[in-house]
């Protein structure tokens, strides 16, 4: 799919952004394991979810569409104990998160699986979530020595863990935690990360009554002796979806945007934190808990921005947004500098590389660094040919860099939104319509 991007005369009107991705995956994956059935409604739409919907059928779990508008569903739950061998194997698509925590959950069961992906699954590091793993006692192997998949797994009993990891990662961390409900002695699960990162696994596990405790950067799980109990979720709008409008908002000369139910998360509000510290007019009105999650109404308006460095303790909160915070960066004053983001290289894409190359396609000033990027701003962005290259982030802001842009831009792949936000297209004309 090829997009067409051209400046409009205003951006104005009020979306509300599709179901929590994160949160989606985890509300079906621990669902699947609690006695009974739960309801999900504004269930992430996105092909990634599709996913781990279609491995957690494939290992026995029950799963029936109730309505398409909103996307809601119904799982219903087999227990710590009620999966099934699959006779086929299992594909994660292009979802880091399916394919990690499925194997924390594989990793405790007794039967074999063997789980994959698309290419650019296939080289993202998964080597990071099998050593963890192997510690507890499961039976994990890859390619490359162990560290890409395909991925074969050997359940076995497994037992508790107090574990460092050397990245941030609220994946490893989850994997991890789902993979401690299995333990064999009901002992606990502890896990240590360098910074704080997304709690989603936590506040849903502390929902469904198991004991499990967020302290800073160490979460603990004590395993139960009772299968957790299913509960209904409502998911709240993704905030990584509702980034590319609080950008494109903030830096049209001619915006207004309101995005309804979001979630606000605060070990995912980096992006609010880092736009107001920019400068920008934001709002966070309307602020409640909707099933242990914070959500808000968020509103923001054209913004004169001045650059901020992003590095340290903010990256993890923050990381998805990175591509759309640069293109901010481009038209803000002064300098950006990206810095502790090594993490981007081993996203869908590597994110560092191809920022640089896309955006100086539009005539920003950037420059590469192993970890990050550095963005002279202060300048304005011409229309280019670009590329996603099959990354639904990148598609999306340059996107919002094309809304802003002179002249007309040309995303080759743009389609790569569907894999989050199937629906941008369609959202996006709707905000810039004349």
């Amino acid at each position: 799919m090829v997009r067409r991007v051209k400046r409009h005369s205003a951006v104005r009107g009020e979306v509300t952004p599709p179901g929590d991705k994160s949160i989606s995956h985890r509300a079906a994956i621990l669902n699947s394991l609690c006695d009974g059935t739960a309801k999900l409604t504004n269930f992430a739409p996105g092909a990634d979810c599709a996913s781990t919907l279609s491995c957690l059928r494939r290992l026995g779990v029950k799963i029936a569409s109730v309505s398409a508008n909103p996307t809601t569903i119904e799982v219903q739950g087999v227990g710590v104990k009620g999966y099934t061998e699959p006779d086929v194997v299992l594909d994660a698509g292009n979802s880091g998160t399916t394919m990690r925590l499925l194997t924390g959950l594989l990793a405790g069961q007794p039967f074999f699986t063997v789980i994959t992906g698309d290419a650019s699954l296939c080289s993202r590091p998964m080597g990071r979530v099998i050593h963890p793993l192997r510690l507890m006692g499961g039976r994990i192997y890859g390619r490359n020595r162990d560290t890409l998949a395909p991925l074969a797994i050997k359940g076995q009993e497994i037992h508790g863990l107090d574990y460092t990891l050397p990245v941030a990662s609220a994946q490893i961390k989850s994997a991890m935690l789902i993979a401690g409900l299995f333990t064999v002695q009901k002992g606990r699960t502890i896990v240590r990360e360098p910074a704080v990162s997304r709690d989603h696994t936590e506040r849903m596990l502390q929902a469904m009554g198991v004991k499990v405790t967020s302290e800073g950067p160490v979460a603990t799980l004590t395993c139960p002796t009772a299968p957790p109990k299913a509960i209904d979720i409502l998911v709240p709008g993704d905030i990584s979806s509702a980034a590319y409008w609080l950008v494109l908002g903030a830096i049209h000369p001619n915006a207004k945007v309101i995005i309804r139910g979001t979630g606000v998360n605060p070990t995912r509000t980096g992006i609010i934190d880092v736009l107001l510290k920019m400068g920008a007019r934001l709002k966070v009105d309307n602020e409640r808990t909707i099933n242990n999650e914070p959500v808000a109404d968020l509103t923001v308006e054209s913004s004169e921005l001045t650059a901020v460095d992003i590095q340290g303790d903010l990256v993890p909160r923050l990381i998805d947004e990175v591509p759309v915070l640069a293109v901010a960066a481009c038209v803000a004053k002064g300098t950006m500098v990206i810095k502790d983001a090594a993490e981007l290289r081993v996203k869908e894409t590597d994110r560092i590389a191809f920022l640089v190359s896309e955006l100086s396609k539009m005539g920003a000033s950037v420059e590469e660094l192993p970890d990050g990027i550095i963005i002279k701003g202060g300048g304005k962005l011409n229309g280019a040919g670009c590329s996603s290259h099959g990354d639904h982030r990148m598609a999306m802001a340059l996107g919002v860099a094309g809304a802003i842009a002179d002249g007309e831009t040309v995303i080759e792949d743009a389609g790569a939104v569907d894999i989050s936000y199937p629906g941008f297209w369609q959202e996006f004309e709707r905000l810039v319509a004349d």
